[in-house]
Order: structure tokens, then sequence, then C-alpha cells
């Protein structure tokens, strides 16, 4: 069969020189997002029309621009969260998904990490102080080892979360949907249920993915429920949380900080949201590492790869 007509909406993909080289030599007509533009409604059907084979990122495919591209045939994902591609519709339309996830496990698990230790050591805040207000005060908060961690989704993330925090000591609770007693077992770990970790933990910390049953899953309730000495971190799905709930709770004390890698909607434009004293926020960089991007990327291309291979 002649060579299959392949398109990558990613900007990031499509700028890295490692994946660009990698992916021609593979495909050597096919296309990249030369321009940089962020494509949507009908500028991204548009770019992906008459191919066979797309990479995407965190553009959202659905049913009603799958309906537009009757030649596609997969999607190759480059990431390991699927929450923007209606896989119903995908199914049905005998569109193929090409997708491997925990591509980007260490590079999440060691933000996390470091989250928790610039919290619980004042280290985000102190620092802001000393910049913003030249405050030589010393609030050298708490340290991490031996303090309680809950543990929300314990799938490739929080897994290797785990890993991390065993030289501290930490008591961990863990909750997921998933049973997983004899693991819990094997790594000293407290299976709990939600209430419990929000009642005892020290630092929530979320790793599950967005669907129905996760979102706005840490709302305002659940703030008031939580100690208020505790912290929050986000380095999932922004609308895990409800934005404005947190908000309000690191306005009121009803919690002591948050660290956040992700918002409801990003680009965040809630600059009040951002400068919260009591607020440090990344944007959405806990998956670009240069190994997870390296990895996430060769993984969209060897999809593509096996996918065409199999129907020569």
């Amino acid at each position: 069969m002649s060579e299959p007509r392949i398109k990558c909406i990613s900007r990031s993909f499509s700028a890295h020189p490692v994946l660009r080289r990698e992916l021609l030599e593979l495909f050597p007509s096919a296309i990249l997002n030369d321009a940089g533009r962020n494509y949507d409604g009908a500028a991204l059907s548009d770019f992906l029309k008459d191919c066979d084979g797309a990479i995407v990122s965190l553009e959202p495919v659905d049913d009603a621009l799958l309906a537009q591209l009757p030649e596609l045939r997969i999607i190759s994902k480059y990431g390991v969260g699927i929450d923007n591609l209606d896989t119903g519709a995908m199914s049905r339309r005998n569109v193929a998904l090409g997708w491997s996830g925990g591509l980007n496990r260490r590079g999440v698990a060691e933000m996390t990490l470091g989250f928790m230790l610039g919290l619980c050591r004042n280290l985000f805040f102190a620092g802001r102080q000393l910049r913003d207000a030249d405050d030589w005060t010393k609030r050298g908060g708490f340290q991490l080892t031996g303090h309680t961690v809950g543990i929300i989704g314990v799938g490739f993330v929080g897994k290797d979360l785990i890993e991390l925090l065993k030289p501290f000591g930490c008591r961990i609770l863990v909750n997921d949907i998933i049973e997983q007693a004899d693991y819990y077992r094997a790594h000293g770990l407290i299976e709990a249920g939600k209430d419990q970790i929000y009642a005892e933990a020290d630092i929530v910390t979320v790793h599950t993915p967005l669907d129905a049953s996760t979102r706005g899953m840490l709302n305002l309730d659940v703030f008031k429920r939580m100690k208020r000495s505790a912290y929050v971190i986000n380095a999932a799905r922004g609308p895990i949380v409800v934005q404005n709930d947190l908000k309000q709770a690191l306005k009121d004390g009803l919690i002591a900080g948050a660290a956040i890698d992700v918002f409801e909607v990003e680009p965040c434009d809630d600059d009040e949201f951002m400068l919260l004293p009591n607020l440090f926020c990344t944007p959405h960089t806990g998956g670009s590492a240069d190994e997870s991007i390296l990895a996430m990327g060769r993984s969209a291309i060897e999809h593509l790869a096996a996918f065409f291979k199999d129907r020569n």
C-alpha cells in the first residue's frame, strides 16, 4: 500500500527535534504542526482532514470531529491521559487507539515528592516572602519524615510515588477503586476510605484519571473535613479539584496550602488564584521531563508504525 498520511497536531511533539526526526524517518511525508498553533474547532478538523493516522496530545477528539475525518484509521496518543478522547465514538467509527499508560510516571512522581518537601518545609512560601517582601523570618515548617500521606489513586504514578516515599518512613493511607490488598500488605500501606484520608492525612495527593467519578472530587465539603494544617497536591488533572472551592479554602484557611500542576482551564487566567500566598503552582509540567517527553513521543510513533506495518 502507499505511505499512510500522518499528521501530528501536538505543538510540543512537532517542536522536538528528536521526535520530529524519528517520525519523519518512518513516515517521510508526515505533516507536523510547524506553525505552533493551538488548533480547535473547525481549524482542528481542517488540519487533520484526509489523514490516515494522527498524533494528538490534549486536543479534544469527540464524535463530531471524527465524523469529519472519515479516512482516519488510528489516533496515536502523545501523553498518558485519554480523558480528551471519546473512545466510545472511536470504537463505533472503527478508529484504533494507540496508547500506553504510565510512561511519565517517574517524572510526575518526582514532581509530587518535590511538592511534598516544598510544602512541608515551607520552601515555596518562605522563598516567595524573602524575594517579594524581604522577609527574613525563619518558618521552617515540618519534616516530611514520619508524617501521614494520603494517596488517592494507586496506579502507575501512585505506586512510583510510594517507592520514592520509602526512605521517609511516612504512614501512608491509600485509596483506589481496584482491589490491591496484596500490594498494600507487601508495602506496609494502610487501605483507607476517602473520609479517613481527608480526616487524618497531613498531605493529600490525588493520582486518578479524570472521569465522571473523579470530576470535582476535591471540593469545599472535602476541604472542610481536612486538618487546617493539611496540604493538598494535584498533579493529575485539573477538574478533579473544584478550583473555586480550593481558592476559597486557601483564602479562608481551611487548609494550610496546596501545590498544583493542573487547572480546570489551561492556561489558567485567574491571577488572584495563582497569586494566593499559600498556593504553589506550575504550568502542567509534571509529564514534561526530558525522559518523559521522549518516552511518550516514541510510544506514539511506535503505535503508528505497528498499526500500519500490520496492514501492509
